[in-house]
Formats: structure tokens, C-alpha cells, sequence
């Protein structure tokens, strides 16, 4: 973990949905979403959450905004545990995290003006005038690229990038310590994303934002990102620096991610690992190891026994079998990086 003092601390973190069936609507079954994650995220830092669509990474970030309550574990938000914080006590943490959402065509209220969007946290969290109010949206707006005059604009006369760079400006407007971006270029033109991503690399720079990013692009996460965590089946399985992921992941499944994505040069060839099947089900997942039923290199004690999150080099976890029997360098060979 980083060195600083975290903004986010997140322990053990549960969250398991109920299966109702039957008349009486009785759970029958628990879909286990989130199971068991632990990360920190520090000021400045950039926390990149990936995995395949399904694996429980929105989950977390609704987790962490209690936008749905957890089933166990802990929240610690600037020191202060708040997980089971209700009313007026959640609400003066609250605008302390705020989040950018993925589609800035259905996250803005298309009857309102961009400043009262913008303005809108600030007249819940904040007693300035409306003077005071007004000049603090338009000096945001400016900050993320808008000119001071676009507070009268509705959301309609903004293109895709400007809408993105407003739902910015509304989470920065009351001075977060922590954002939560979910996918927040998926939906913008490829032409766009680098822009967007560059804004929030230069306000994360100048207010010393910690950020928790949710991609499956990772491209995307290579640009933006300080560390990775990789998650499959609503466990993490390995975090590390990006460049030390990058460079050997020391989880097959890290592996099998990281050569999905397509080269940059169409010419060039590189030894891939391929995975097979499907993902289980989150309704019943297999004991052991949850990937063990499409890694390659499986052994009977993956299919037994659970591994646990464990610091394999500074700052670097990895939940495997093989790598705390020192074999995974040995079954992935360097040369396919």
C-alpha cells in the first residue's frame, strides 16, 4: 500500500444480494457480488479497479458511496469508520466522496441549468450566499475546461466530452477528498477520452485528489493509473504498481486480462494466454480458488483451499497457490510479456 496516510481504507468488505423466490418471496440463495475486498487509496493516488464485466467492481464503488449498504466489513473514509454512519452523521462525511458517473447522457437532469447542476452540492453541503454560490460554479466551470457563461446552458447544448467535463465539475464543486469515477470515458469518442482522462490527472495534481477508477479498458487504466487491482468473481486477486503489473503479472488471471487487450501495432506478435469457459456463477461459486476452473495451471490445491491476499514485494499482493509455492514465473514465462 502507499506509504501516505489513506484517504480510503477499505477492510474485508462484504456485499451479498439476496435470491427471492416463491410466493412469499423467501431468499433461497445469496449472490455474493463483493466478497471479502481490502485496499487503501491514499491522497493523490490513483486507485484503478479491473476485471470482467460482472466481477463486483461497480459494486465497490457503490459500496463505498453507501449508495447501497454492505453485508460486512469496514469503510473508513479520512480515518473515520463509516460504515454503519446514518442521517446527520453520514451526511457531513458524505460530500467528502463524490462520484463521476459512466453516461453523461443520463447523469445530468436534462430540466436543469449547468450551473444549477453544478451549484446543486454546494446549496446541500455548503451556507454561502447565492452571490458567493454563483461565482464558485462559474470558477469551477472554468477550472474543467467550460467557459462561465455555459451555467446557462442545458445539458442538451453540450457535446458528449462537455457533458462528462460538467458531471466533473459537479463533483468537484465542494472540495472531495475522494472521487469515484465509474467508467468515465467508456461512453465518449475515442478522440475525447485522452482530454477527459488529462483533466483528471491535472486536478487530482493540483488538489491532491485520491481517486478509486473503474475500468475494463486497460489501456485506459495504463494512461491514469498509480496501482491496479484485479478482481474475478467479487475477490481481488492481485495489486500492484501499474508499471510492475504491466510489466509480470504474477496472477494468471492478471495475465490472461493484460493479453486480451490488442497491441498497438497490428504487425507485432506476442505469446498470449488463453483462458476457456465462462465465468461461474457469483450464486454458487467453487470452492478454492475461484478461478481454478479455467486457469491452466491449476494444481488440487487450488481447487481446495481459498489463497489469501499476501504481499509477495513491497507494495505488490497476489492471491495464488503458485506464487506462494514460488511457481508461477516458472508456468508463465517472461517472454510472452
Amino acid at each position: 500500500m502507499s506509504e501516505a496516510a489513506p484517504v480510503l481504507e477499505v477492510e474485508n468488505l462484504r456485499k451479498h444480494f439476496p435470491v427471492l423466490r416463491g410466493l412469499l418471496r423467501r431468499a433461497v440463495a445469496q449472490v455474493q457480488a463483493v466478497d471479502g475486498v481490502s485496499f487503501g487509496i491514499a491522497a493523490g493516488e490513483t486507485l484503478c479497479l479491473v476485471g470482467e464485466s460482472g466481477c463486483g467492481k461497480s459494486t465497490v464503488g457503490k459500496l463505498v458511496l453507501r449508495f447501497i449498504e454492505p453485508t460486512s466489513g469496514r469503510i473508513r473514509l479520512g480515518g473515520t469508520d463509516i460504515t454503519a454512519l446514518e442521517g446527520d452523521a453520514m451526511r457531513a462525511h458524505r460530500r467528502h466522496v463524490q462520484m463521476v458517473f459512466q453516461d453523461p447522457y443520463a447523469s445530468l437532469n436534462p430540466r436543469l441549468t449547468a450551473g444549477t447542476i453544478v451549484g446543486e452540492p454546494l446549496e446541500n453541503y455548503d451556507t454561502m450566499g447565492a452571490s458567493e454560490r454563483e461565482a464558485r460554479v462559474a470558477a469551477v466551470l472554468e477550472r474543467v475546461g467550460l467557459r462561465a457563461e455555459a451555467m446557462r446552458k442545458y445539458p442538451f447544448e453540450f457535446s458528449g466530452g462537455q457533458r462528462q467535463r460538467l458531471g466533473i465539475a459537479r463533483a468537484l464543486a465542494v472540495n472531495p477528498s475522494l472521487i469515484i469515477a465509474d467508467e468515465p470515458v467508456s461512453a465518449l469518442d475515442v478522440s475525447v477520452q485522452a482530454q477527459v482522462l488529462n483533466l483528471l490527472m491535472d486536478l487530482q495534481e493540483e488538489f491532491k485528489l485520491a481517486y478509486l477508477f473503474i475500468s475494463h479498458d486497460l489501456g485506459v487504466v495504463e494512461h491514469i493509473g498509480h496501482r491496479i487491482a484485479v478482481m474475478y468473481l467479487g475477490r481481488i486477486v492481485e495489486i500492484a504498481p501499474k508499471a510492475e503489473l504491466f510489466a509480470l503479472p504474477l496472477h494468471p488471471y492478471s495475465q490472461a486480462l493484460i493479453d486480451s487487450a490488442p497491441l498497438p501495432d497490428p504487425r507485432a506478435r506476442r505469446a498470449r494466454l488463453i483462458i476457456e469457459g465462462d465465468v461461474p456463477s457469483p450464486i454458487d461459486p467453487p470452492p478454492g480458488c475461484r478461478f481454478h476452473t479455467r486457469c491452466p495451471f491449476a494444481i488440487s490445491r487450488c481447487r481446495s483451499e481459498e489463497p489469501r491476499l499476501e504481499e509477495v514485494s513491497p507494495g505488490r499482493y497476489v492471491a495464488c497457490h503458485l506464487r506462494a509455492d514460488g511457481n508461477t514465473a516458472a508456468l508463465i514465462p517472461s517472454a510472452s510479456r
